[in-house]
């Protein structure tokens, strides 16, 4: 593990415990909700937990973009924050989300990944000078390509949606899993940050709360959407997926969609390894890419938000891996 590597980190901010030794440690103290939380809305899940859900679909006017899922946990003396939304309006609703749930000061802003869902609301953080932490390779991927995506989500959203937006700029980076405190004395709440190598994304990171059993998934899980693999190595994927297993969760709360239990590692690992036999039958049967995306449909999975877009995205993006590491042998 590294720690932090921008100026005013200091390493007892973080405890570098064993991954196995710590879940076996973990005591869960809730069982998953009952009920999922309407779109956002802050929605207390579990003892200091909030999730605010994204809506449905693709980013458009009519959900002015808010389709990631964020959320914040309540400690004795702290709160920190996960994921920021799409704009610094909604960065900002979310600031005021967390100040009627919470009068405690809010340490820390979490970016889990870098998709545009989850990291333009991060300028309304720092604004309230709260440190923005994210992993080292997500922030490069952001500081390379998001400013396209601001542009798009301008053109999409329109000026006034995107007022103040910019691209921001994490205060700190880590590789590795860190714990992060949400409480200021020793022995307080704390949140552990799960690097698992590049898995759904270059320094897509989940945080799960040890208290509760509340894994908040980031990039590594939707529930009801079809996860995206365009940054993914799906090998990586599957070894990360398998790790979540040995945590005590209780609840998750996912990327996209709603609220969900522990079974929605199982569900996402059959729709990769569904994804990854359908693409690979086509591609040895000698199936050209023009029709790869009408002839990988999944029947599990179709009924799924993104069918229609990122599941068919996702099976042309699958074989043309395989055109090339055929070419490459």
């Amino acid at each position: 593990m590294r720690w932090p590597e921008r100026a005013g980190a200091h390493p007892r901010l973080w405890r570098a415990a064993g991954l196995l030794a710590w879940a076996v440690l973990a005591t869960p103290a809730i069982a998953a909700p009952a009920a999922d939380p309407p779109p956002g809305v802050a929605t207390e899940i579990a003892a200091g937990v909030y999730v605010v859900r994204g809506a449905a679909g693709e980013v458009a006017p009519a959900n002015r973009g808010r389709t990631g899922n964020a959320g914040f946990v309540v400690g004795a003396s702290g709160v920190v924050a996960i994921d920021s939304g799409t704009s610094h309006r909604q960065g900002q609703a979310l600031l005021a989300a967390i100040g009627q749930a919470s009068p405690l000061p809010l340490r820390r802003l979490v970016l889990t990944q870098a998709r545009q869902e989850f990291i333009f609301g991060a300028g309304a953080f720092r604004e309230r000078g709260v440190p923005v932490l994210m992993h080292r390779d997500a922030a490069r991927l952001m500081a390379a390509r998001c400013d396209r995506c601001l542009a798009t989500l301008r053109r999409t959203l329109g000026d006034d949606e995107m007022q103040g937006t910019a691209l921001p700029e994490p205060d700190l980076t880590f590789t590795g899993s860190v714990d992060v405190p949400v409480d200021a004395e020793a022995g307080g709440r704390r949140l552990r940050v799960l690097d698992f190598g590049l898995a759904s994304g270059p320094g897509a990171v989940a945080v799960f709360d040890e208290r509760s059993g509340v894994l908040f998934a980031g990039g590594l899980l939707d529930h009801r959407r079809i996860p995206d693999v365009q940054d993914a190595d799906l090998d990586g994927w599957l070894r990360a997926l398998d790790a979540l297993r040995r945590l005590p969760i209780t609840a998750i709360v996912p990327g996209h969609g709603p609220v969900a239990g522990p079974a929605l590692i199982d569900t996402v690992e059959r729709y990769l390894r569904q994804l990854q036999a359908r693409v690979r039958d086509l591609f040895e049967n000698g199936t050209a890419l023009a029709e790869v995306p009408e002839l990988a449909v999944l029947p599990e999975f179709e009924t799924w938000d993104q069918a229609d877009v990122v599941h068919r995205r996702n099976a042309s993006i699958v074989f043309l891996r395989l055109e090339r590491e055929q070419l490459t042998k």
